[in-house]
């Protein structure tokens, strides 16, 4: 995307390195040399000497000669003198290629150093040990050199060197060659790329970013690039730049672009993938089409990948959207990542958790649960927003010294009333599950204050839901259910549908009948209230302005007629049921009076039967003191209705025995 402009001429004028004897240290020694011939796998010179040293790597052998190799080789003169005919080059970094490389160095024949082969070049002379101590100017120094004043100061060669580093592990983290490149690439997404020194190179970028253009590129211009590192070379990258104090938006923006690229499961596009500048850079390195996705991986370089993308993530709140957060949860589930870092992304997540969605929040359970999303994992996410919640309160009242402890700050408040929304749409659509129990839904459902729910309309719709999908709950279980939502706080729609319901107990259905009645109650009072102060008003305003004209007050009838028709139909529904009930009741106390009736004209008859009878056997006492105490209790009960129906208080004496007074002579 950015190179210096000496990119697009060779190092220091390349032909030096090419054409000059003395620069390349081109060596005949009385071998006619002519170049390097390959047949299928094997690389002759294409001298007259016939070859006296056979060099094998992989799967490729090189016959070669050995004083070439000895004068400027180290590890290769110390192996002939144990094998003065053969010698095997397995472990040379770079392969075969870059030891062909390094055998035309030592030959003489002209070698292209470029930002695809010094990185490997580097690495075998270093396993060769061509240094400065066998000969001057030998190919460490060279390498060492084109990578200092060509490589590093070009932002396309450095990324590109970089890329090459995946296959020469240790040797280019020994060389410093991954730090120094990271460093670079650190450096120049920091800087200014309106200066001079760095420009586009792709044709399909916005225009180049000169000191005459008036438009400056954007700050997202280097994700593309960076993001076909690997990723231990991209942690490196990004560590570069957070300690050259980038800000963490930004980086954060990064970490998307690349999660979104590398990750299959992260199918939502990332917010500045749409705005990232298109470069050919990644083609040149990848080798293939922009439209290519990165191939199936196995699970666990998936794994390390999400764990390295965690460990990354700035600590500062919004620098990612909770949606990325979330979905990297389900890929870290997913992929069975290290606990440590799963819990610290689920803090992560409560920092946040009222910018969630419902579709990033049903992740499907994992583990060996019943259920058919992980509503544990729902449970502690909204565990941690309510800590987080609780820790940033102090520091609020703090702010703001005028402030009660008591009283919630407004921000925290909507963030509560959100997570409420949220919450109560999870479990109308968690509730469909069978296997759902009642108590995870009952602790989830009260898991956040009172005062969070203005409304429980959502939480009626959840608790509903929960029924039609558990029909055998029984009565006990279906009132503790119900226990989570509070009749007051239903709306009038909310009361219709459930004064109809027939899966909501009795008990609950009279409680939303009456919290109907009395807001519907209130609401008339409140307007009839109103209207009466209109008249004293319009008295003492007529005082100031002889024009005015009083305003009529309407009746209730009036009132009703101006609400609306699902609250006139409510507040009739409300009447009829209210009206039933009282009627059912009116016909237990007539029955309970008849009875009354019939057991004192019992009484009677048998006290007339006892009367002629002065000296009545034991039994007939005991009935006749029998029939005396449920006279009593009668009495009792007529006295009891007495009150209710009279409303007064009538205290009942008990007549003892006669007390006469003695007289004092």
């Amino acid at each position: 995307m950015w190179e210096s402009e000496s990119d697009s001429a060779p190092y220091g004028g390349v032909g030096d390195y090419k054409n000059s004897e003395n620069d390349i240290g081109l060596r005949t020694d009385g071998v006619k040399n002519d170049g390097f011939e390959r047949k299928e796998h094997s690389w002759y010179v294409a001298t007259d000497i016939p070859s006296d040293l056979l060099v094998r790597v992989g799967d490729y052998t090189f016959h070669l000669h050995k004083y070439p190799l000895l004068s400027r080789c180290g590890r290769i003169n110390r192996m002939v003198y144990d094998s003065p005919d053969r010698i095997d080059l397995d472990n040379i970094p770079g392969g075969a290629d870059a030891f062909e490389l390094a055998a035309k160095f030592c030959y003489g024949v002209a070698v292209d150093l470029t930002s695809s082969n010094i990185s490997g070049l580097r690495c075998a002379a270093e396993y060769l040990e061509m240094t400065e101590d066998l000969e001057e100017g030998n190919l460490i120094f060279k390498t060492e050199a084109f990578l200092s004043y060509v490589v590093l100061s070009s932002w396309r060669d450095s990324i590109v060197v970089l890329k090459s580093c995946e296959s020469l592990s240790p040797w280019a983290e020994n060389l410093q060659i991954v730090r120094r490149c990271s460093e670079s690439i650190a450096w120049k997404a920091c800087a200014n790329p309106r200066s001079s020194t760095l420009r586009r190179t792709s044709k399909t970028s916005s225009p180049s970013s000169t000191a005459s253009d008036p438009h400056p590129p954007p700050s997202d211009w280097w994700f593309e690039d960076v993001s076909v590192l690997r990723i231990d070379h991209f942690v490196r990258v990004v560590t570069a730049i957070k300690v050259k104090g980038m800000r963490a938006e930004l980086i954060g923006a990064c970490i998307m672009h690349y999660s979104a690229k590398w990750l299959p499961g992260l199918t939502r596009e990332s917010p500045h993938e749409s705005s990232a500048s298109t470069s050919g850079l990644h083609l040149i390195v990848s080798g293939g089409s922009r439209e290519e996705t990165p191939p199936n991986m196995h699970i666990r370089e998936q794994r390390m990948i999400i764990e390295s993308l965690i460990s990354m993530i700035p600590p500062q709140k919004d620098s990612v959207s909770c949606g990325f957060l979330l979905r990297l949860l389900r890929l870290a589930n997913m992929s069975k990542a290290a606990p440590a870092l799963v819990t610290e992304l689920e803090k992560r997540v409560g920092m946040q958790f009222e910018q969630a969605s419902l579709s990033d929040l049903l992740i499907p359970s994992y583990s060996k649960c019943e259920t058919l999303y992980d509503v544990d994992l729902v449970q502690r996410l909204l565990e941690h927003f309510l800590v987080q919640e609780q820790t940033e309160q102090p520091l609020s009242v703090a702010a703001s010294p005028g402030r009660d402890s008591g009283v919630a700050t407004p921000r925290s408040s909507n963030a509560k009333m959100r997570v409420a929304r949220l919450v109560d749409s999870y479990l109308t659509e968690v509730s469909k599950d069978r296997n759902l129990s009642l108590t995870k839904f009952q602790v989830l459902a009260e898991a956040l204050p009172e005062s969070a729910r203005t409304c429980d309309d959502g939480l009626y719709r959840a608790v509903d839901s929960y029924l039609k999908a558990h029909p055998t709950l029984s009565e006990h279980e279906r009132k503790r259910l119900c226990r989570v939502m509070d009749c007051q706080k239903l709306s009038i729609d909310a009361c219709m549908h459930a004064a109809q319901n027939e899966r909501l107990p009795l008990r609950i259905v009279v409680q939303v009948l009456f919290s109907e009645q009395v807001k519907i109650s209130n609401a008339i009072a409140n307007a009839s209230s109103s209207f009466k102060d209109a008249p004293s008003a319009a008295a003492e305003f007529g005082h100031h302005n002889h024009h005015y004209q009083p305003m009529m007050v309407p009746t209730k009838k009036t009132l009703l007629e101006g609400t609306p028709q699902s609250f006139q139909e409510g507040w009739a529904a409300a009447k009829k049921d209210i009206s039933t009930l009282k009627f059912e009741l009116e016909s237990v106390k007539a029955k309970y009076l008849e009875l009354q009736s019939e057991m004192d004209g019992m009484q009677r008859q048998f006290e007339k039967m006892a009367r002629p009878k002065h000296s009545s056997s034991s039994s007939a006492s005991a009935w006749s003191s029998g029939w005396k105490r449920l006279g009593k209790l009668a009495k009792m009960g007529t006295v009891y209705e007495g009150r209710e129906a009279d409303g007064t208080m009538v205290e009942q004496t008990r007549k003892g025995p006669r007390r006469w007074r003695n007289s004092v002579s």
